[in-house]
Formats: C-alpha cells, sequence, structure tokens
C-alpha cells in the first residue's frame, strides 16, 4: 500500500480499479508523478536554488546532461523559466504523490479537476520551453546551446513527454466515465 500517511488523508477511492485498457494509464500516470519526485528536487530545483545546496555527484548529473543534451536552460535558466521552476517546486511538487496515490488506486474522481488543473498548466509551460528550444538564438547563451535542427530535436525530445502525458491526463480526466463520475450524475 503506497504512502500509507498520506493516503489516510485522502478522500477514499473505490477499492482498486478492475483491470483494463484504463487501467494502464494509470499505472503510466502513477509512474510519471512517482518520477517526477526526484528529478524536481534532484535535478530541476537546482536550477532556481544555489547549486552549493547540492551534492557534487548531483550537480555533475546536471553538468553532464547539459552538456550532452545542449540545455542551458537549468544551467542558466532565463527568468521565465525559474518562475516555472519555482511554480513546479510551489504548485506542482505537492501534487506529485497525491497524483501518484490517486492514480495507482484508479478510478479515484476526486483527483478530476485536479488533475485537470495540473496538466493545463504543465501543458502550458512546457509550449512555451519547446517554443524557446525551437526558435532561440542560443549563441550567445553561457553554456552550450542546440544549434542545428538535430541538436534541437533531440532537447525536444527530452521534454516531449512532459508535455505527452499531461495532454493524456487532460484527455482522460475530461473523457473516461471512470473518472468523470459528477457528469454522469448529472446527465442522469
Amino acid at each position: 500500500r503506497p504512502l500509507p500517511g498520506l493516503a489516510a488523508s485522502l478522500p477514499p477511492c473505490p477499492a482498486m480499479a478492475e483491470p483494463g485498457p484504463g487501467r494502464l494509464l494509470d499505472y503510466i500516470f502513477s509512474f510519471y508523478f512517482i518520477s517526477h519526485i526526484p528529478i524536481t528536487l534532484a535535478v530541476d530545483l537546482q536550477a532556481l536554488l544555489p547549486r552549493s545546496m547540492f551534492p557534487a555527484a548531483l550537480q555533475g548529473l546536471l553538468d553532464g546532461y547539459s552538456a550532452r543534451f545542449k540545455d542551458p536552460m537549468l544551467l542558466d535558466p532565463p527568468p521565465w523559466f525559474s518562475v516555472f521552476i519555482l511554480c513546479e517546486a510551489v504548485l506542482q511538487m505537492p501534487f506529485f504523490p497525491v497524483a501518484a496515490y490517486a492514480f495507482y488506486k484508479g478510478s479515484c474522481s476526486w483527483i478530476r479537476m485536479p488533475a485537470i488543473v495540473y496538466s493545463t498548466h504543465v501543458a502550458t509551460t512546457v509550449v512555451s520551453i519547446l517554443g524557446h528550444i525551437l526558435f532561440n538564438d542560443f549563441s550567445k547563451s553561457t553554456y552550450p546551446g542546440p544549434n542545428t535542427l538535430s541538436e534541437r530535436l533531440t532537447l525536444i525530445a527530452i521534454y516531449i513527454p512532459y508535455l505527452i502525458i499531461p495532454l493524456l491526463i487532460l484527455l482522460t480526466m475530461v473523457f473516461s466515465k471512470r473518472y468523470n463520475f459528477d457528469g454522469e450524475k448529472k446527465r442522469k
């Protein structure tokens, strides 16, 4: 049973949802949120907080990633990117374990509206990041950025799951009867 302390404070969910194609998406969403916790804490927050707060191994991880994929945004973030990271830390991070639990259990209708807000917010920010990757002139960046189309597409490939998964969450919350119990009640 994941997150026993947290689970006790959340609204009830039905017993584990029935197996089926929708459950595969639930497990993907749960994994997405669980995996996002260490990524946010160990990597993304280095763009916001003094890097000296992080162990050398995590600094090296970010340095290696930034060099390999030519992503200067985490090492020298533009102000708008810092705001996105601040939103990730303050607004999204507390949501990650709650969402991971709700999707692990499946059919928790109370997650619907928070998941719609989350997925809309994240998709909007990621579209901005993708636009920056595609159209920004990185020649004056302190750290190497993508210059060729191939380098830009490689970096986009790193960020694109953070657009696709939230869009899938949004579509699931809007159209799935498993999460739209209130809509079913109102239609009857």
